[in-house]
């Protein structure tokens, strides 16, 4: 009766029944579907999520998707243990349908309530992400960006990220702790959904293309696979892989893992970790140790200095002393010379009196054998003119015989019979023949 009062008029025109209040009608549908047959299906968890009281995931397969929730203490009765049931298994179920109709202060919600789960393995997409990450493994496209350069301290960084996301907050709380002060390119594209993975190779691109950009980080906040599957897109993965650019990825937590990170230069659990890493130089640390190490240089530069001045102040003083020594060295020799002359003169001096001295009787005594010399010289002239050699010089001849012995007869000489005559030049044998022999 309070429904009839409070119920408007209905749309002119219409043949529908009603209106009738959604809340009755809300009823209605929550006890039609709850009586709908109860079933097992099977296909891979997609968006799992845990709270207190209950464990929401979706069950998708090709051709469709339903969302499911299972209650928490149901769950655990499980014991499937921590890493058995995540995003990409496939599952079995068993349940039915539920309809929560809400309130005015609650929304309404459709569900498949699962009363019991087993896990039938692995599913196909992540078979297939497996069969594609060895493939671009094989290929060499891990290796290609770890082997760029990647600067301590870039002069402009490239992020590709979500225009509203907070990611974009967390690179910026980053580079602002880095102390950076370099120029940001932003390059924002959608993060999520089936037209990401396009966008995002798009401005990955053209952020490369620039020719300006230093490094290029791609971040993202955490969410389930399904939400960060845009990042294992192949054509995504061999654009950054073949990039000259570095690229650091920050998509999802460190428990995430997407073939972008496996492409990537580098991979970041966090935003803010990957900003960190594009800049690896703190900024304001190193402004304030180099003005340390110029205080610290200044300080040195002044003692040098002054080290210098002094060392300066000693060699011009050198020269002076040196030349002081010096002349009293010269001084000294100049002494020593006069007084060595000196006494070289005395000592000449002295030897050339003992010379004269000597002399001079030398002189008194020639002048007394002048004449025992001329007697010498009538004796040799006596001893010459009776040399047996100048005789024969003058025509004579010495005869001797073969024993030579002197013959001084003709008997003599007949008795030898072979003689030897000895002139002045030279001497000849001779044999001796009697004149009576003869006749």
């Amino acid at each position: 009766m309070a429904e009839s009062q409070t119920r408007p008029a209905g749309i002119d025109g219409s043949t529908l029944p009603g209106p009738y209040g959604v809340g009755r009608y809300a009823a209605g549908l929550r006890d039609f579907l709850r009586e709908r047959p109860r079933v097992q299906l099977f296909g891979e968890v997609w968006n799992l999520r845990l709270s207190r009281a209950k464990v929401y995931l979706e069950l998708r397969d090709a051709d469709g998707a339903l969302p499911c929730s299972m209650w928490r203490d149901d769950f655990d009765a499980l014991a499937l243990g921590e890493s058995a049931l995540a995003d990409g298994a496939q599952v079995v179920i068993a349940g039915g349908l539920d309809y929560y109709a809400g309130s005015r202060t609650s929304s309404p919600s459709f569900t498949f309530a699962v009363s019991g789960l087993r896990i039938a393995g692995e599913g196909d997409l992540l078979a297939q992400l497996d069969r594609l990450r060895k493939t671009l493994d094989a290929e060499g496209l891990f290796a290609a960006q770890k082997r760029l350069r990647r600067p301590a301290l870039p002069r402009t960084i490239g992020v590709v990220t979500g225009e509203g996301g907070k990611a974009r907050d967390d690179v910026l709380a980053g580079l602002r702790r880095r102390g950076w002060q370099g120029r940001l390119v932003w390059a924002f594209a959608p993060v999520q959904d089936r037209h990401a993975a396009p966008r995002i190779t798009a401005a990955l691109q053209d952020l490369a293309a620039t020719g300006a950009v230093d490094v290029i980080v791609v971040a993202r906040g955490g969410g389930s696979l399904a939400d960060l599957f845009c990042f294992c897109d192949e054509t995504l993965c061999r654009t950054v892989a073949l990039l000259g650019v570095p690229v650091i990825a920050s998509v999802g937590h460190h428990t995430d893992r997407t073939l972008i990170d496996d492409v990537a230069a580098l991979s970041c659990s966090t935003p803010t970790h990957a900003a960190e890493s594009a800049v690896p130089v703190h900024c304001a640390e190193a402004r304030a140790e180099a003005v340390a190490v110029a205080r610290r240089l200044s300080v040195h530069a002044r003692r040098a200095l002054l080290h210098r001045a002094q060392a300066l102040a000693r060699l011009s003083r050198a020269p002076g002393e040196h030349v002081a020594v010096q002349r009293r060295r010269l001084h000294q020799r100049m002494r020593e010379i006069r007084a060595a002359g000196r006494r070289r003169i005395e000592h000449e001096r002295g030897r050339s009196g003992r010379k004269a001295l000597v002399l001079d009787r030398k002189a008194r005594a020639s002048a007394g054998d002048a004449r025992g010399a001329t007697r010498l010289s009538a004796l040799a002239m006596a001893l010459a003119a009776h040399d047996p050699d100048r005789t024969l010089e003058r025509g004579f001849a010495l005869v001797t015989d073969r024993a030579g012995e002197v013959v001084t007869s003709a008997q003599a000489a007949r008795r030898a019979g072979d003689v030897r005559l000895r002139f002045g030049d030279a001497a000849v044998d001779a044999t001796i023949t009697d004149a009576d022999d003869r006749a």
